[in-house]
């Protein structure tokens, strides 16, 4: 396997309003031994952490419902756009922001919380690793009705949807978050939901 010899050249900041857009100019080393040279934009939002909730004896899972720009812009119609409770780390580890994150989006506080992987979501363009992990809630975890933080101006609405709905929607195209594409496959091969 040839690993490439990188130089970075040059870096400048696009854009620093909501996250930072850079675009990097960089000689690359190809397997030949040919140097070239190239640039890339690379968007860094920081990286994030994914959860999914599920409940075996009701054979439920907890999702979200919010409004998601990129997405209409890109034909959703409506912007809004079905996903598993996920943050941005900040400051914190992975496991500490799916905690809060789980707290103020679903208003469940879960206990057994399990990494199960990371991700690169779209290394071609965003700097952001993902953490999945996954947790089973009762109804005993539920302290409020979620919905998010209003100074973040979140607007989220909590959905206990079966799993065999929550399935049947990915087919369908209802579904169409990557991130919970992947948890809800891993419940599908990992956990008794069915």
């Amino acid at each position: 396997m040839h690993i490439p010899e990188i130089k970075t050249t040059a870096v400048e900041v696009l854009s620093d309003n909501w996250y930072t857009l850079r675009k990097i100019t960089f000689e690359l080393r190809q397997a030949d031994g040919r140097w070239s040279t190239q640039s890339r934009e690379a968007y860094d939002r920081g990286n994030g952490a994914v959860i999914l909730l599920y409940n075996t004896s009701k054979k439920t899972v907890i999702l979200t419902r919010q409004f998601r720009m990129p997405t209409y812009l890109n034909g959703n119609k409506t912007g809004m756009l079905i996903e598993a409770c996920a943050g941005l780390l900040d400051q914190d580890n992975p496991e500490a922001c799916i905690r809060r994150e789980t707290e103020e989006e679903t208003g469940y506080r879960v206990q057994n919380i399990q990494k199960v992987f990371e991700a690169y979501m779209s290394p071609g363009s965003v700097t952001e690793l993902l953490y999945f992990f996954v947790a089973e809630y009762t109804e005993q975890q539920r302290l409020h009705d979620g919905g998010g933080v209003a100074e973040e101006e979140e607007n989220i609405e909590v959905l206990e949807l079966p799993f065999t709905q929550a399935m049947r929607m990915v087919h369908d195209g209802e579904i169409r978050d990557g991130k919970t594409i992947m948890l809800l496959q891993y419940a599908h091969i990992n956990l008794q939901l069915a």
